[in-house]
């Protein structure tokens, strides 16, 4: 009888809820975590979604491929490009606009993002 009543007891205490945790504990906003990573919190895209913008430190150099970047390496201007040519690496790691990204010294089809 003891034994059945420790069991009742014992799964009793199990579904007792958790305590919530100490409020006063400092916590990192958003904003914090963002500028820790060197970024910027915006609104961005059609929708104005909040997102930590980060710039690269390559940003304008000039590449023949993403590998060349931090980011991707962009056509200077969006549109078809023919034969071999160079770019620039992107200046931060937002996908939006209309990027023309290059690949192996060739342009590759524009992508635009919203």
């Amino acid at each position: 009888m003891r034994l059945l009543i420790a069991a009742i007891a014992l799964l009793a205490s199990a579904c007792s809820p958790m305590t919530a945790p100490d409020a006063t504990a400092p916590t990192r906003t958003a904003a914090e975590a963002c500028a820790a990573r060197g970024g910027d919190l915006m609104r961005v895209g059609r929708l104005q979604t909040e997102r930590c913008v980060v710039p690269f430190s390559d940003a304008g150099r000039v590449c023949r491929d993403g590998d060349d970047c931090m980011g991707d390496c962009r056509a200077k201007e969006a549109g078809p490009n023919a034969g071999e040519v160079t770019g620039v690496c992107a200046p931060n790691d937002l996908p939006f606009g209309c990027n023309t990204p290059i690949e192996n010294g060739r342009a590759q089809p524009t992508l635009c993002v919203d």
